[in-house]
């Protein structure tokens, strides 16, 4: 499993290396997104904004982690199958889901990369300070991630059964923002979607120093029960429809 997990990794590193262009522009458009929200907030609502700016940026940074872990598996599975090599992972000595295992973790250690180089430019742009305990920012951070993956191996299996999902997939991204945002404290329900409770107990890790140790054992139970919850339910979709795409005769086409 070490062995597979440093070949997926190298792998993941050599495509950021080749295209260079295209891994520098993909971390560009994201701080300009910022940029632009930061700059123009600041000259339409003046100083107000900056009550709110401690909490936009722990948002927009678990936003991008979100963004690049969803998109780095469903868009992985999409990717193999138009390069027409999905069908010699299913056939690895190894096992099609101990692959599928190694890549959900390679990247969403690649999304903490580009999370932590965004919110880098981000305090470095606005000036500000934050509270950044990796004891508490990582297993928060890998747990909120693990709802989004969930739904990522949902994404990835309706990718490989029907094949342009494109539309669906940029409306999920959409509705992540939307998710990281949720009001979980005037409505609780809200903790068991995706992303809600990771970025409730991010904001108060981050603006507030509060370490994981100090919050309620019910807030850490929940942030697990649902991180996990979603991984299970969504690779067990995944396997469904990977077999489905399998009798159909469509595992590797595109």
């Amino acid at each position: 499993m070490l062995i597979l997990l440093g070949a997926v990794a190298r792998k993941q590193y050599i495509l950021l290396r080749r295209y260079p262009v295209n891994t520098v522009g993909g971390l560009l458009a994201i701080y300009v997104f910022f940029a632009l929200i930061f700059f123009g907030g600041r000259a339409v609502a003046g100083p107000a904004f900056d009550d709110s700016l401690d909490s936009l940026i722990v948002g927009y940074f678990l936003v991008t982690m979100a963004f690049s872990a969803y998109q780095d598996l469903a868009g992985n599975v999409m990717t193999e199958a138009q390069w027409g090599t999905l069908e010699q992972l299913y056939m690895a000595p190894v096992g099609f889901g101990r692959v599928m295992a190694a890549k959900t973790v390679v990247n969403v250690a690649f999304s903490f990369l580009w999370g932590g180089a965004t919110l880098v430019l981000m305090l470095v742009t606005t000036g500000r300070t934050l509270s950044v305990d990796l004891l508490t920012v990582v297993p928060v951070g890998v747990f909120a991630l693990a709802s989004v993956v969930g739904v990522g191996f949902v994404m990835a299996g309706l990718a490989l059964l029907y094949k342009r999902v494109n539309s669906i997939f940029g409306l999920l991204q959409f509705g992540f923002i939307g998710l990281a945002a949720a009001p979980v404290e005037a409505a609780p329900v809200l903790k068991l979607l995706p992303l809600a409770q990771g970025s409730f107990m991010l904001q108060r890790a981050m603006t507030g120093g509060v370490r994981l140790w100090e919050f309620p054992l019910r807030e850490v139970g929940i942030l697990v029960a649902v991180g996990m919850g979603y991984v299970v339910v969504g690779y067990f979709v995944f396997r469904l429809l990977t077999r489905r795409a399998r009798q159909r005769g469509v595992l590797g086409h595109y």
